[in-house]
């Protein structure tokens, strides 16, 4: 009778086996920031939800075709040339509109100063290479 009454013993489950790893997501708040900037005027939640998705689903884009052209060069790291000839072919760069000019008219002074190069005096390029 005493056997009867001992509880079993159940085994507990392992809870990070079952968990599937996440992928990394560019915030939400980032998103609505720039896109709201852009719009200049109210965005509903159901538009807001869709243009996450495809922002989402942009940048996948995005970064399969950069690994995709590094790994034609032969090369397992994405430079700067590869991201320069994408957008290019998407046509955000052009001969009229070469890729300085889209980060001047777009990034803050702190981000232009990063990417692109200025000679200053000893000529010396800063950022150096």
């Amino acid at each position: 009778p005493l056997q009867l009454l001992q509880h079993k013993t159940v085994p507990k489950r392992l809870r990070t086996s079952q968990r599937k790893p996440r992928e990394p997501q560019i915030p939400r708040s980032l998103i609505k920031e720039i896109f709201r900037h852009f719009v200049k005027m109210p965005v509903t939640r159901d538009a807001f939800k869709i243009v996450e998705k495809c922002s989402e689903r942009y940048f996948k884009q995005l970064s399969n075709d950069l690994e995709a052209y590094a790994h034609h060069a032969g090369r397992k790291t994405v430079e700067a040339a590869d991201l320069e000839v994408l957008m290019r072919r998407q046509g955000l760069v052009t001969d009229k509109m070469p890729l300085n000019v889209l980060i001047e008219n777009y990034l803050p002074l702190e981000y232009r100063k990063l990417l692109i190069p200025v000679a200053v005096s000893g000529n010396k390029l800063i950022p150096s290479k």
